[in-house]
């Protein structure tokens, strides 16, 4: 493993766990790194006799998160090791066996253009609740909100080959939600993910790890949440300038299909431009002047079905024309994110 880097990232750690699990990387591997993120005084000597094993130990004075703590190292690897092809990220808290952090950086090895993750099984019965339900979770937000496919999310072994390290210096996250953050990017940037199945270790009911099941997984979640508030107050705007014009235009004496269709492409105008710039800036982030022709196919293709769909259903069943808008939109609006996400501003590099 001359050429692969380990890095682990430690705050407040179980002496006894890493020390031995410390023994056993040393053998495998020439080059690691530890990060002490923050840990505090009372954990000076422990970190100072990890030192003295030939390992380097890089410090920050206050936690700062884990995120952090993995850009940190990256960036002194990427300083410091000319003959690096990548690294391998590992816990320190006994949750990776070796074999299974060598056949990571054998992975990697063969793939340094993809991020090798090391896949748990979270159907064994060994496995805590928290951590089965708070998985499976992010992966079905991941699913649905991203389009990305993978079986475990939250997985600290991971390996990084040198050009991914350097993109990924500038991925947004300090704490639990930078490796959530990673995968995003690799969905959006078209870059590859590598799973490799690996044990399932669970000490004493993951007592030992310092995740924060409900601090934490809302710092993960809140990018989910832009997508959410985004795409809804484009929704409510719409369905708002819809209601207000439906009221106006009966003055104006057009017939009643007439009257809806014209309401709903003035609504759709307004509500679509707002929505463009929103998701362009806050959720996508990736709008170009090929994205705004596609995005302004895609809002008269489904003004057109908006319109079509909202006059049918009105001459048949003489409901609100408003209350049809909003389930037919509804429909819409999922159908659209995926669009979005996979067409107007999909990343084609």
């Amino acid at each position: 493993m001359e050429n692969i880097i380990l890095i682990i990232p430690s705050y407040k750690p179980n002496r006894q766990i890493m020390m031995e699990f410390m023994e056993d990387v040393k053998e495998e591997f020439r080059n690691i790194i530890v990060v002490d993120d923050g840990s505090g005084k009372e954990y000076a000597d422990f970190f100072q006799e990890i030192e003295k094993k030939g390992i380097t130990l890089l410090k920050h004075n206050v936690n700062l998160g884990k995120g952090r703590a993995i850009k940190t190292a990256f960036n002194y690897a990427l300083n410091e090791y000319e003959h690096m092809i990548g690294v391998v990220t590992a816990d320190c808290d006994g949750q990776h066996h070796i074999k299974d952090i060598i056949k990571c950086a054998n992975k990697l090895k063969e793939n340094l253009n993809k991020l090798v993750i090391g896949s748990r099984d979270f159907n064994e019965s060994h496995v805590p609740l928290r951590s089965r339900f708070g998985n499976k979770m992010t992966i079905a937000i991941l699913g649905a909100f991203v389009g990305l496919k993978v079986t475990d999310t939250q997985s600290g072994l991971r390996g990084y080959g040198k050009d991914i390290m350097k993109r990924f210096l500038n991925i947004s996250g300090e704490r639990y939600e930078y490796e959530t953050n990673t995968l995003i990017d690799c969905k959006e940037s078209n870059i590859q993910i590598e799973e490799v199945p690996i044990s399932t270790i669970y000490i004493k009911n993951n007592s030992t790890s310092h995740f924060n099941p409900i601090k934490d997984s809302i710092i993960i979640y809140k990018i989910f949440i832009k997508y959410i508030i985004a795409s809804l107050s484009s929704f409510i705007l719409d369905i708002l300038i819809f209601w207000m014009l439906i009221k106006i235009f009966p003055q104006f004496k057009v017939g009643i299909i007439t009257e809806i269709v014209v309401v709903i492409i003035i609504a759709r105008i307004l509500s679509s431009t707002y929505n463009f710039f929103i998701n362009a800036k806050m959720v996508f982030k990736n709008a170009n002047r090929t994205s705004i022709i596609k995005y302004f196919i895609l809002v008269v293709l489904q003004m057109l079905i908006s319109a079509f769909t909202v006059s049918e259903i009105f001459l048949f069943t003489h409901i609100s024309s408003t209350v049809i808008k909003v389930i037919v939109d509804a429909v819409i609006f999922i159908i659209n994110f995926i669009i979005q996400r996979e067409w107007v501003f999909k990343n084609d590099k």
